[in-house]
């Protein structure tokens, strides 16, 4: 029976198996409730503060047949993923940041499955809010005008601010900061402004009122604390003036004193009000009220009060007057008005020195930022300077002067009576000059003129200058001079000018350039005054070795100035001599030289300064050459031809020498030339007559002509002094000795001989004639003549003895001004029969004096 009992239950159990292997129920989720952590997620809600990675919830199921379950979360298409799901353990966790004010419900759909059957649901997470926003005001800024007779207590404006949170967090209240000592009050529910109960507004105390508000939420969690936020902005209230204040007297309390020498309608003082209203202010009308007793009245506009009795007939020694100052609308309409006290002393003491005074009361420092060189004339009407002495009559006069750098400005006044505005006027503009003084600084003294006391007063007034271009650029020279050597390359440097514009800034920048007809070899940098040549430029000193021009150094406005510049080129040795064309063939008389010449083209000694020497001679013991001049002579000791002979067999006397022109230029150069000499002999050794008698032997008629002419005019000139001499002895009634008459007439000047143009001439033929010429043209200086020349006019007559040294003239025949005294002293030596040998002697002597002369370059 017991076992029978225990086989039955086996085999009901197989058949329920078998039964549920065959339905297969769905797993499904438990539902713990709407505050549970544990089941489908249903009603669930999570504060917006929950931080990512917490884990929020636990999903939890079952399979009737006891299959393990796993879970999902999936989200509507194009909705943010917030939670994780651990599909086999169900916890479900934060991944992305809640807000509520952007998303307040977020839609899962959950699921469980026991790996043949899935069960979703759709479910719906609640966002609570937490406190994470702060108030913001909306419509700033706050600016607000307010009239000052705006009663107190008014509502003058509202303000709002919202909170996007929730509940208490979302709740707003207003207040002010520094409340106490703020002229408004602010509703703290409404956010209404208002003026504070018995506190009016006043335009001429504050213009503008800065409100700071303050708006704070209600406070509320946030992570767990509790937070409360809050935001300030600033109202700007702006007070509008409105007519509600009187008059206001400037300067009370006001005293005038009057003195004796006071004279009656002078100005005692000037009482000054303003309307009380600032933002539109209505003109002032003055009056006395009382207290004058008729002595003093006021100007109805200005505010001055004057005396108008003399001081002698003030019966008081004070006087209180009451002065009245009264609003007139732009009506006409007199509305507020105040009223001041005005002392006034009678005294006859100086108790007050001058005193300057600006803008804002006394001052003893002014200053002024002008340009330099203002127009003379001008007044410096940033000065704003007052003098004043407190004194009357003679105690109030003063003098003011300026002391500083004299000649620049005057003052005005100079004299001073009581009060004056002091002008100060441009007088030298030229002295106003910012590159000489940055700031003048003067002292403007006053200084009491009638008073023992002698009282003064000094301020100091500083006057900055600002530039101007007023300056031209100026070179260190007016001109400049430059040497250059000729075979400088293109490009080289040749001066640098320099140029100075005292202005600052860009009017003291220069730019330099040239211009003129020498400028064309030339270029300049325009900023550093460099002149150097072009680079195409060939200089040669021989063809131009000056050249001149104008530089212009130019600032910025166009101011310049201009300087010359002289530039010199300097020669180099790139020439070598060269001989005359004629060097070729001399002919050489015995006893004088001939002369050979080369030019050297260079233009600057030593360069151009050529010396000669005889490279070859034969025989070489022969010729000498002077080194300077070139003349080549004989040796001394050669005096004929017969010396000549005994030292070559050459009969004939014809040289061949290689001479050289050599300049003294570095490095030097030269040149060498052969040179023909035919030596020849004179054909007289007596002088140039005998030489000239032999010449005219074939011809004796001519010689005789020549002789007879000058023994003529010898004895016309004798003639012409025997009857000068006897009409002076006649006037005298004293016939004189004919040795005094000779004696005499030897120092005067026409007596001198003058016979060096007279020249001998060898032609080829055998007949030689003489030449009397004024100018050697034969270069050798060897008296040699070409031929064919045609011959010379007749002689005019002889001048008169006491005139002047004549010019020469050319004569056929031997000629000159031979006085009576010089023939006769020949004759004495010589004898009668030897005045012809005593002409040609002296004719020889005067010959080689002329060509010692010619031979002689520094004669």
């Amino acid at each position: 029976m017991k076992h029978t009992w225990h086989c039955t239950p086996s085999l009901l159990l197989s058949f329920v198996h078998i039964c549920l292997v065959q339905a297969n129920y769905a797993p499904y989720f438990y539902d713990n409730g709407d505050r549970s952590t544990n089941g489908n997620m249903a009603l669930l809600s999570l504060s917006e503060d929950t931080s990512i990675g917490t884990h929020v919830y636990t999903l939890n199921g079952t399979d009737p047949e006891g299959d393990p379950v796993t879970y999902g979360l999936t989200y509507e298409a194009g909705s943010r993923r917030y939670f994780s799901v651990d599909k086999h353990l169900g916890n479900v966790t934060l991944v992305e940041e809640l807000d509520r004010e952007k998303e307040d419900e977020i839609e899962v759909i959950v699921s469980i499955s026991d790996g043949l059957s899935t069960v979703s649901e759709k479910v719906r997470i609640l966002v609570t809010d937490a406190n994470d926003e702060s108030p913001e005001f909306i419509n700033t800024p706050y600016i607000v005008q307010v009239p000052e007779n705006t009663p107190s207590g008014s509502s003058i404006f509202k303000i709002e601010a919202v909170d996007r949170d929730t509940g208490s967090g979302g709740s707003i209240t207003y207040f002010l900061q520094n409340i106490h000592a703020n002229k408004f009050t602010i509703d703290r529910h409404s956010g209404v402004l208002r003026i504070k109960t018995g506190v009016t507004l006043d335009y001429e105390k504050s213009r503008t009122h800065f409100v700071v508000v303050v708006a704070k939420d209600g406070g509320g969690k946030l992570r767990g604390d509790n937070k409360v936020f809050s935001a300030t902005t600033t109202i700007t209230v702006n007070v509008e003036d409105v007519q509600d204040t009187p008059p206001m007297f400037i300067g009370t309390p006001y005293y005038g004193y009057v003195y004796e020498d006071t004279l009656a309608g002078s100005e005692v003082l000037t009482v000054v009000a303003l309307d009380g209203d600032r933002g539109k202010p209505n003109s002032i009308h003055y009056c006395i009220v009382n207290g004058d007793e008729g002595s003093f009245e006021i100007s109805n506009t200005t505010g001055a009060v004057s005396v108008i009795k003399s001081p002698n007939q003030l019966k008081k020694e004070v006087y209180e007057l009451k002065v009245q100052a009264s609003e007139v609308s732009q009506e006409g309409d007199i509305s507020e008005y105040a009223f001041a006290t005005v002392t006034i002393r009678v005294v006859d003491l100086n108790n007050h020195p001058p005193t300057f005074y600006g803008e804002n009361g006394p001052q003893n420092r002014f200053e002024l930022t002008m340009y330099e060189h203002p127009p003379e004339g001008e007044i410096l009407r940033g000065l704003k300077i007052t003098v004043n002495d407190s004194d009357q009559g003679a105690n109030a006069k003063f003098n003011l002067r300026l002391v500083g750098p004299g000649g620049i400005f005057r003052v005005v006044p100079q004299t001073v009576l009581n009060e004056a505005q002091v002008t100060v006027i441009v007088e030298n503009s030229a002295a106003i000059d910012y590159e000489k003084f940055k700031v003048l600084t003067f002292k403007l003294l006053a200084i009491e003129v009638n008073t023992p006391e002698k009282f003064s007063s000094t301020a100091d007034v500083a006057i900055r200058l600002l530039d101007t271009n007023d300056n031209v650029p100026k070179f260190s020279s007016d001109y400049y001079i430059a040497r250059i050597p000729e075979n400088s390359p293109g490009g080289s440097n040749v001066v640098a000018v320099t140029a100075t514009d005292p202005d600052s800034g860009l009017w003291g920048e220069v730019k330099y350039s040239i211009y003129g007809t020498g400028a064309d070899l030339f270029l300049i940098h325009p900023s550093t005054g460099i002149i150097y040549t072009q680079p195409w430029a060939t200089l040669d000193a021989e063809v131009n070795s000056k050249y001149n021009f104008y530089v212009k150094a130019e600032d910025t406005d166009g101011k310049y100035s201009l300087a010359e510049v002289f530039i010199t080129v300097l020669d180099v040795n790139d020439h070598s001599p060269e001989f005359n064309e004629n060097i070729q063939e001399k002919t050489m008389i015995i006893g004088s030289p001939v002369k050979i010449e080369a030019i050297d083209q260079d233009a600057e000694e030593p360069n151009n300064i050529v010396d000669y020497s005889i490279m070859q001679a034969d025989p070489a013991n022969v010729f000498d050459i002077d080194q300077s001049t070139g003349e080549i002579k004989l040796k001394s000791y050669i005096r004929s031809l017969d010396i000549i002979h005994n030292i070559t067999r050459n009969k004939d006397c014809i040289w061949s020498l290689v001479v050289q022109a050599k300049d003294r230029g570095s490095p030097s150069f030269s040149t060498t030339a052969v040179l023909k000499i035919d030596i020849t002999e004179e054909t007289l050794h007596k002088g140039p007559m005998a030489a000239f008698l032999m010449q005219t032997k074939d011809n004796p008629m001519k010689a005789l002509g020549v002789l007879a002419g000058v023994m003529g005019i010898m004895v016309m000139i004798t003639v012409m002094i025997s009857t000068a001499m006897f009409w002076r002895n006649k006037r005298s009634n004293k016939i004189m000795p004919v040795r005094r008459i000779i004696k005499k007439r030897q120092v005067h000047p026409p007596r001198t001989v003058r016979m060096e143009w007279l020249k001998l001439r060898r032609s080829s033929n055998a007949a030689e004639k003489f030449i009397v010429e004024e100018d050697a043209r034969n270069e050798n200086s060897n008296n040699n003549a070409q031929a064919g020349v045609p011959p010379p006019p007749a002689p005019h007559p002889p001048p008169p003895p006491v005139a002047a040294a004549a010019p020469a003239w050319r004569v056929p025949t031997v000629s000159g001004s031979l006085t009576p005294t010089f023939i006769n002293k020949q004759l004495r030596k010589k004898g009668p029969g030897s005045a012809h040998s005593a002409l040609v002697s002296e004719l020889k002597l005067k010959f080689e004096k002329r060509n010692a002369a010619l031979g002689d370059p520094h004669i």
